[in-house]
């Protein structure tokens, strides 16, 4: 294992119970995040709800967490993280909640101590802009959104070289 970072955590609610952010498998990229209710929050189809997790964490100068969403959620259920990734920027300090939103079909129950979400640790890179008159050309230029997806004769396809 490479690089692993130290992070100061700590519970905003003592004594709930609920499990620190961990790892479910010796190689995921993302600790789960659980749910710390007081009550169950039932979210109807297209709703959305901030659910806390009773932590807060020191991020380290140069990382950011990312919140994403749980890949069975969102397959069996349809909920996802609305403002996925969130981003938890390093001089936050406040108790880490997940934006949760229900895009499918039948209600959903938000339970105590849930996995809601996945914390995935990342790097942050600093820009520093560079203003200048004209931006140099390359081979996409200002081909935008689906400009590969230009469908050919049979329907198919086209590749560069059918353009």
């Amino acid at each position: 294992m490479t690089g692993d970072v130290s992070i100061k955590i700590t519970r905003v609610r003592p004594g709930a119970g609920i499990p620190l952010p961990q790892y479910m498998t010796v190689d995921a990229a993302g600790m789960d995040v659980f749910a710390s209710l007081d009550s169950d929050v039932t979210l109807e189809p297209r709703e959305r709800a901030l659910v806390p997790t009773g932590i807060a964490i020191a991020i380290p100068r140069g990382y950011e967490a990312q919140v994403r969403p749980r890949s069975g959620l969102a397959l069996r259920h349809g909920i996802t993280v609305l403002n996925a990734p969130g981003t938890i920027d390093a001089d936050y300090r406040g108790e880490v909640k997940v934006l949760l939103v229900n895009l499918g079909r039948e209600a959903f129950v938000v339970r105590r101590g849930d996995r809601i979400a996945q914390l995935v640790l990342a790097p942050v890179t600093r820009v520093s802009w560079n203003e200048v008159p004209m931006l140099p050309g390359s081979e996409r230029d200002e081909g935008g959104f689906g400009h590969t997806d230009v469908e050919g004769p049979a329907g198919g396809r086209r590749t560069d070289e059918q353009r």
